[in-house]
Parts: structure tokens; sequence; C-alpha cells
């Protein structure tokens, strides 16, 4: 069985987390700039099997996509087309970013630490990949 992968896809830096290879535990894994996803993602399909790739899908309160929409697709696109054979799955990422900072709030860290966006960018693909997770397994 392979990993399930998470992108929480920004225009500057994109969250990434990862399953355990049993697809049990979603884990944060890094942030990357954007620049350099494609060479992350490469680096990471030669060393580790992966089955499926989540995509955050934003959207807005009303469910339509967002302004961010138009970064998110030419990227999902590619996607699709360099690696033809992972399944490529959209999950709904709203208020991702309100709950990686709650979460960071509740497990202590500092104001200051709180603040650096890739953190919350890494936390915020971990709880897309865990919903995604949860989403599956009902």
């Amino acid at each position: 069985m392979g990993r399930i992968l998470a992108i929480d896809y920004g225009q500057k830096r994109a969250g990434v987390a990862a399953t355990d290879e049993m697809q049990l535990i979603a884990n944060g894994l890094n942030t990357v700039h954007i620049k350099d996803i494609w060479i992350f993602l490469d680096e990471y399909m030669k060393k580790e099997k992966v089955d499926c790739i989540v995509v955050g899908e934003p959207k807005d309160m009303m469910n339509r996509p967002s302004d961010s929409t138009k970064y998110i697709e030419p990227f999902v696109k590619k996607l699709a087309q360099k690696y033809p054979q992972i399944l490529i799955k959209r999950f709904d990422e709203r208020f991702t970013s309100k709950m990686a900072h709650d979460t960071m709030i509740a497990s202590g860290i500092r104001k200051s630490k709180r603040q650096d966006k890739s953190l919350v960018d890494t936390i915020s693909a971990t709880i897309i990949l865990q919903s995604y997770m949860n989403s599956i397994n009902q």
C-alpha cells in the first residue's frame, strides 16, 4: 500500500503532508516554496510509493470556488499530467488555516512561532489530509 500525500497549495508556498504506509496517520512533512514544488515532489516520488494526492480545494462560504482557484487549477492539471498513475483528489480546505492556528495555540506554541506561515501551511496540509482520511473511512 502506498502513501496518501496532501498539498495545501498557495501563491507562495505549498504545505505538504503524508500518511504512513498503512494510511493510518497523517503527518506534516514540509512547506515548500512554489518554485521548488516539482523538485520536491519528484524527489519524494522516487523514495516513496504514493497511491493518491489530495489537493486542497478553496471554497467560499457559499460553497463556490474562491479566487485562489485560479492559481491551483493549473497546478492540479500539471500534477495529473506529470503523475498519471496517481489518483488526484480535491478536498475542501475551508477553515484549515484557522484550525492550524487553533492547533498551534492548543499545543502551546509561542506567538512568535505561530506567525511562521510555513508552519501554518504544513499544519493546514496535515488537517486537509486527516479530514480526507476521515471522510473516506466513514
